[in-house]
């Protein structure tokens, strides 16, 4: 089982949001259909633009609270180095955490 530590943004270097699951798929589903956290639904915060996986929730969650005390700079750096045009990763989402489309 894989855990994952995740960024939503509302746009490019908008308001950020910091989580972690153990099923990106149905989270993020969550977040953009309004069924995730309050602060994601109040600031329309739903696009993935950064993830990484972890071996163990602790792992994953220990990551998210790092995250969160970062200042604005380092968030947007990080996400900036993986996905340099703040695309939205959920549509490709099977194929980049490997479970075909």
């Amino acid at each position: 089982m894989a855990f994952y530590t995740y960024l939503l943004a509302s746009q490019k270097n908008g308001t950020f949001y910091a989580g972690h699951t153990d099923d990106l798929r149905v989270r993020i589903l969550a977040h953009k259909e309004g069924r995730g956290a309050a602060f994601t639904r109040e600031h329309n915060v739903k696009r993935l633009v950064w993830f990484e996986t972890y071996e163990t929730r602790d792992a994953a969650k220990t990551k998210e609270y790092q995250i969160k005390k970062w200042k604005r700079g380092w968030k947007i750096r990080l996400v900036e180095e993986a996905n340099p045009d703040w695309k939205d990763l959920y549509p490709d989402l099977n194929n980049l955490i490997g479970f075909g489309v």
